[in-house]
Order: C-alpha cells, then sequence, then structure tokens
C-alpha cells in the first residue's frame, strides 16, 4: 500500500512501536465487530466475516493513508451494512476511520464519509433511533479527531518555545559571559600594562646608561629587561583570548631561550617523528612547558633542568624534570598553575602526572593523545 502524508499528523515512516499498536487497534476493532456479527440474530455468513476483517484490518494503515483508509473503510463496511443489515455496532470500523482522518486534518472527508455510510444505513432499512445514534458517534469522532489534532499542535508549540526559550537563555549566557571577558579584558590592560611598561622602560634606561657609561651590564638587568618585554607580550595575547576567546600558541624552543637568558640552565631534547600538531594541542604543550619552567623558576631555584618532547605514534609526551629540593616526603600543595595544567590535559582527553622525584627534584610528564576525545581548552 502506498503511503500518502496527511497535512496535519499521519506521516510517512512509522516506528515500528506505533505501527505494532496500530495493528492492536485494527484487530481490536476487527473482534468487537465479529463478536457482534455472530452474537446477532441474522446469522453472519463468510462474506459478512470478510467484509469485516478487511473493513477493520484497513485501520492498520491510518497513519501512512488516513484518506485511503477512510475510503476503504466506509466502502466495505456499507458493503457488510447492505448485505447482512446488523446493528450500530457494525459502524466502528468507520467511526474510528473518521477520527483518525479527522486528526490527521481531513475533517471535511471524515464528515462526508459519514453522511455517506449513514445514508447507506437508513436505506438498508434500519431504525431512526439507530441512525441517530450513529450520527452522534460520527459527530464525536470528528469532534475527538479535531481535538486531538489541535492538542497536539498545541504540544509542538509548547516543546517549540521551551526550546526557543533555551536557546534564547543560551544566547544571554554567552553575551553575558562576553561582556564579562572584555570588562575583564579593559581592568587588566588599565592596571597591568602601565605597571609592566614602566619596569620595562626603567630597564631599559638603566641598560643603556650602563652601556653609555661603558659599564657591564649585570645579566640581571638583561633578564629584567627581556621579562618585562615578554610580560607584555604576553598580557596583550591574553587581552585578544580574552576578546577573540582564541588562545594564541607558542614555539617550545622560543621558552627555553627565554629561560636560558634568566640564567636557568635547560636542555630541551626533541626525540620521534615531529609533526605539525592541531591548534589545541600546540596551545596546551606551550602552556605546560611554560608553566614547569614557571614553577621551576620559582621553587626550585638555580637548577639544571630537561625539557623532552616525544612525538609517539599515537601521542605527544612531554617532559619537564628539574634537580630541584622537591621532597616526595612532602609533596607540595597544587597551586593554580597545576591545576591549570591538569584542566587541560584532561580537556584533550589525555594524563598528566605531576610531583616530586624518587631522587630529588620535581617532574611534570604530560600524555597528550593527537587525536583528542574532548575540547581542547582556551
Amino acid at each position: 500500500m502506498e503511503g500518502e502524508s496527511g497535512r496535519g499528523g499521519a506521516v510517512g515512516g512509522v516506528s515500528g512501536k506505533a505501527l505494532a499498536g496500530d495493528a492492536a487497534l485494527a484487530v481490536v476493532v476487527g473482534a468487537l465487530v465479529v463478536l457482534a456479527a455472530a452474537s446477532g440474530t441474522g446469522g453472519a455468513t463468510p462474506l459478512d466475516y470478510g467484509l469485516i476483517a478487511a473493513a477493520s484490518l484497513v485501520l492498520a494503515a491510518y497513519r501512512r493513508a488516513p484518506r485511503l483508509v477512510l475510503a476503504l473503510a466506509t466502502v466495505l463496511d456499507a458493503g457488510y451494512v447492505v448485505h447482512a443489515g446488523p446493528g450500530p455496532l457494525a459502524a466502528l470500523p468507520v467511526l474510528a476511520a473518521a477520527h483518525t482522518a479527522s486528526r490527521a486534518g481531513h475533517r471535511g472527508l471524515a464528515a462526508g464519509a459519514g453522511a455517506v455510510f449513514l445514508t447507506v444505513y437508513g436505506v438498508s432499512g434500519r431504525p431512526l433511533e439507530s441512525c441517530l445514534l450513529l450520527a452522534g458517534w460520527f459527530l464525536c469522532a470528528v469532534v475527538t479527531g479535531l481535538a486531538d489534532k489541535n492538542w497536539q499542535a498545541y504540544l509542538r508549540q509548547t516543546e517549540q518555545r521551551a526550546l526557543e526559550a533555551e536557546r534564547t537563555r543560551e544566547e544571554a549566557a554567552l553575551r553575558r559571559a562576553g561582556e564579562e571577558r572584555l570588562r575583564i579584558a579593559r581592568e587588566l590592560h588599565d592596571s597591568l600594562t602601565h605597571s609592566i611598561s614602566i619596569v620595562k622602560l626603567q630597564a631599559g634606561v638603566a641598560v643603556h646608561l650602563a652601556r653609555k657609561r661603558g659599564e657591564e651590564v649585570p645579566p640581571a638587568l638583561l633578564a629584567i629587561q627581556e621579562a618585562g618585554g615578554e610580560a607584555m607580550r604576553e598580557l596583550r595575547a591574553t587581552l585578544d583570548v580574552l576578546r577573540t576567546e582564541e588562545e594564541p600558541a607558542g614555539d617550545p624552543a622560543a621558552l627555553v631561550e627565554r629561560a636560558r637568558s634568566a640564567g636557568i640552565v635547560v636542555d630541551l631534547t626533541v626525540t620521534g617523528r615531529e609533526r605539525p600538531l592541531p591548534g589545541g594541542l600546540e596551545r596546551a604543550t606551550y602552556r605546560i612547558v611554560q608553566e614547569a619552567l614557571t614553577n621551576v623558576a620559582r621553587h626550585a631555584g638555580p637548577t639544571p633542568v630537561a625539557v623532552q618532547l616525544h612525538y609517539g605514534d599515537r601521542e605527544l609526551e612531554i617532559r619537564v624534570e628539574d634537580d630541584g629540593s622537591a621532597d616526595p616526603a612532602s609533596p607540595p600543595t597544587p597551586g593554580t598553575g597545576l591545576t591549570g595544567m591538569r584542566e587541560r590535559v584532561a580537556a584533550l582527553g589525555g594524563e598528566l602526572r605531576a610531583g616530586p622525584r624518587p631522587g630529588g627534584g620535581f617532574s611534570v610528564t604530560a600524555q597528550l593523545p593527537y587525536q583528542t576525545r574532548a575540547v581542547s581548552a582556551t
């Protein structure tokens, strides 16, 4: 049977559960009409039972072809009425078809089919009381079908309004988050840019005067000048992140060179087949190495540091180890830096191990898969 789509509710593709329910409805309606025919006084013939079965079983396809089901049920049931002259219960297949057609938006066809069946029923010599009873049943079938259609439309509108409200809340939350980022960016710019610029300017002036007098520039002063310039670049990058939501990446080798210029002995080793990294993984690599070297400068003092990048087949391993004074017996309390590293690694679906080494010193090891299982943290 070729399916047709009703204007209001019938669909061409129906789930197996819905089809099973439709078939059960057809069987129940057919069983009721068959029982009524078997208990009647006229004595139903095999032809009558065949017409009843056919008129009832077509109801199983009412979702896909409500108009065709209505026409077939009306013709077959009318034939049964003309041939056997049964009671009002024989109209059940047409009543069910009229209700489903009205629910699908074909209330005019449903009313017309009811009128045709009532005409055939009255012409076949049925009592006026039975005709009036069936007229009331058909009116109820059409009205309840229309009410069901309107209820389903109301439910769909309610669901759509709920989805729209959820989308509006999400947009409002994103807008507020964007406004907050811009506010933070302005505060950082106003509060830090001036101070860092003064430090960088003072260091530059001191270096210039020392060179002008022919004196040797202290390495610490050069490191302050370099750190001031780098701090300004980092601040600008941070402000760009707050304004654009995209964090810039960097080269770990540049971090190593910067640490060396600050007096830290750093050895960088790259093994495996080096390859381009996705943006999120490249940013995480840069930030992990940066935070690890920052922690060395803050807590480990002037101690050798080994930075290792190993490009494996499926993941990148980052290892930063120092020979400082960290003691395995008293591990440090994780601060903002270590917490941030863990969040970055977890966002990429990797693993992070950070803690004192058995022989002294501190070790940070991150294993980051090339194919991330989650959205990278920015």
